[in-house]
């Protein structure tokens, strides 16, 4: 007997491999404990522990797909048994279903918060355009950036080929994929600013830039939450003299980041802090600590569109609760970042998307830029209205 249930328990976790395992280790297990009172032997134990892996199996790739959440349609079609095995194996590097590759490396991108004095400085460049969140104003939104996809779709092969897709927007991005962040695909930079900071355990610096302007030093970070969990992230930006002596310092906040995700921090010099001149060289200290916010990325598509020098972000909010949405926009022109905009559409005056609706903003760029990335998270808009 129990050779027989040690041999079914090795079965059921295979099987667990795939979702099927679970009422196999359910029976083994509890045949292991009944052995294990019975006799306290070791086969007993072994039968215990292999069942127990089978039964646990199936809840963590769950919960590595929806979460604590109720499954729900993530635009692939699929069912969600389907969905569950393919994001688990996907994460191993493993192409379940045969599905077709992206031509980017595209990953889940997200962003950053910071605080009403500096949205009200990026109020002087960018244009808000914002739906009113019904279905008339949602539908009219969504139809304007469909007929604008359609019309530059022809061109998107032959631009790619001079140097990147003059328009990116959730159709180039694989339909399971479609929830999971922004289009991203991180070049290097071509500035030399001296820079020394400090990373939390679990997360990967990807990119570096500088920018300036007449007005502002910009440096701009790319990293990515590889620490497992939901992640808010801080960080300050020091700004330094030759002789190491602090100028300034600017400190941001990303809320909500998932795990693999690549998210953005923007450090944010006035010159005339600075005497009129860029620092020698940039400090950045960055903490984490568990999110006080829920994540709605699931539930929030976001678009992005070039148009002349400017830049169209459309948030759509697919879930039953406000949520709020910040973006960063980065153009560049070839390698060099060129301009970087925070942007947060909305329709409502607490700077947040209603349930089921759909807002706009527009951002003009200060310089000539060949393409755009755009890095956006989304979470609850707990407290407001």
């Amino acid at each position: 007997m129990t050779t027989i249930a040690l041999l079914l328990a090795i079965l059921g976790l295979v099987a667990s491999l795939f979702l099927v395992g679970g009422a196999i280790c359910m029976v083994t297990l509890g045949i292991g404990i009944h052995q294990f009172v019975k006799d306290k032997s070791i086969e007993a134990l072994r039968i215990i522990a292999i069942s127990a892996a089978g039964v646990i199996l199936p809840i963590i790739m769950y919960l590595n797909t929806y979460g604590f959440h109720l499954p729900y349609e993530d635009g692939s079609g699929r069912s969600a048994f389907k969905t569950i095995l393919a994001t688990n194996y996907e994460n191993l590097g493993i192409d379940l279903f045969g599905k077709n590759k992206s031509d980017k490396e595209a990953e889940a991108v997200l962003v950053s918060e910071s605080d009403a004095d500096e949205f009200s400085q990026g109020a002087e460049k960018v244009e808000t355009s914002a739906s009113s969140g019904t279905s008339e104003s949602l539908e009219s939104t969504l139809a304007k950036l469909k007929d604008k996809n359609e019309e530059l779709d022809e061109n998107v092969e032959s631009s790619e080929k001079s140097g990147g897709s003059i328009f990116e927007s959730l159709d180039s991005i694989r339909k399971e994929d479609k929830n999971k962040g922004g289009i991203v695909s991180i070049a290097p930079s071509d500035d030399n600013m001296p820079s020394y900071g400090g990373l939390p355990v679990g997360t990967m610096l990807v990119a570096q830039y500088f920018r300036e302007d007449d007005h502002n030093c910009n440096p701009v970070l790319v990293l990515q939450n590889k620490t497992g969990d939901l992640v808010r992230y801080e960080c300050r930006f020091i700004a330094r003299d030759k002789d190491g002596e602090e100028l300034a310092t600017s400190e941001k906040t990303v809320e909500v980041v998932r795990n693999e995700a690549l998210f953005v921090f923007e450090g944010r010099f006035d010159k005339r802090d600075l005497g009129g001149n860029i620092p020698d060289s940039y400090e950045f200290s960055i903490t984490k600590r568990e999110p006080y916010e829920e994540d709605m990325a699931n539930l929030v598509s976001v678009y992005t569109a070039t148009e002349g020098s400017s830049a169209l972000l459309t948030a759509e909010n697919k879930s039953n609760k406000k949520v709020k949405v910040d973006a960063y926009v980065l153009f560049f022109d070839g390698s060099e970042l060129v301009d970087c905009m925070w942007m947060i559409p909305q329709n409502t005056d607490e700077v947040c998307l209603d349930p089921g609706s759909a807002a706009t903003i527009k951002g003009d760029a200060y310089y000539r830029f060949d393409r755009v990335e755009t890095f956006y998270t989304a979470y609850e808009a707990v407290g407001e209205g």
